[in-house]
């Protein structure tokens, strides 16, 4: 029997999930695929019943849906509760299971890949989304010193900033577009981009969600938009020197855990970096 296992969100033109994720049911004899489900909104809800039937094990869900896609599950599990957001759905018998592993991918990519520890640290937050929310908790639960989150829509970001209170002292929202976003950033030892602006096939691609004349040189910029590799938000940073960081670590790293979580068995990582890398380059 082969099992099943796939991705929900709108658009996919972007998602390499399919290529590692096959690569690691390849690698260790799992008779299983792993596919690419574009669904619009508003067609999500009959998507994931469908996960209920069949040889389904279970599924990732992306932008737009993680937070969209709680209403349609049986239980979530208490981190994927307390950050708002499911990224990894379980099919436990003909129960569906949320769960969160963007907090953990996010947290191991910043201190495995770019060897930066977040305690203590000032950072700007850029958006206000599912991905958002699990940086802002897994950031939360490092002990960072303070917190903007700045997202196109104040309300959003206020919204998300009054939550992440009750983690943190000093945590405050502001506006892309507002004046006071240049001051945060030009004392930020970390910027964040958690928002598909950049993003290959994507409506803002070829854009960046900052000016680069907001971004010092002695910060790290943080995108965890991963196709193209090299945003034109990373591009603008290198210019003034700052250290860059991509998201196909987060990627991987969030879907190795989703793995273990269908699977049982402990995932084959540097297989999956290799085939990410390399459906990137391609």
């Amino acid at each position: 029997m082969t099992l099943r296992a796939g991705i929900f969100g709108y658009p996919l033109g972007h998602s390499i999930s399919p290529a590692f994720q096959q690569a690691a049911f390849d690698h260790l004899g799992i008779d299983a695929i792993y596919e690419a489900w574009e669904t619009p909104p508003e067609k999500l809800g009959h998507a994931v019943a469908s996960l209920r039937s069949g040889d389904f094990m279970g599924a990732n869900v992306t932008v737009p849906h993680k937070q969209a896609v709680q209403q349609h599950l049986d239980t979530i599990e208490p981190l994927a509760a307390s950050i708002g957001a499911v990224n990894t759905i379980v099919r436990d018998d003909s129960q569906l299971v949320g769960h969160n592993t963007d907090a953990y991918g996010f947290i191991q990519s910043l201190k495995r890949e770019a060897k930066f520890e977040p305690t203590g640290k000032r950072v700007v937050l850029i958006g206000s989304g599912g991905a958002a929310r699990a940086a802002a908790y897994g950031l939360a639960q490092e002990d960072i010193g303070s917190l903007v989150i700045a997202n196109r829509t104040l309300g959003n970001a206020v919204m998300l900033a009054e939550e992440m209170s009750n983690q943190m002292t000093d945590v405050r929202a502001s506006s892309l577009e507002s004046e006071s976003l240049e001051s945060h950033c030009a004392v930020a030892d970390l910027i964040v981009n958690t928002t598909s602006i950049g993003m290959l096939h994507g409506p803002a691609e070829g854009q960046s969600p900052i000016l680069e004349e907001f971004i010092p040189g002695d910060c790290l910029v943080y995108d965890i938009v991963y196709n193209p590799e090299v945003t034109p938000l990373l591009k603008a940073a290198r210019r003034p020197g700052a250290q860059t960081l991509g998201g196909l670590p987060m990627l991987v790293y969030q879907g190795a855990v989703a793995f273990e979580l269908w699977t049982g068995q402990p995932a084959p990582i540097e297989i999956m970096f290799t085939a990410a890398k390399k459906a990137l380059e391609s």
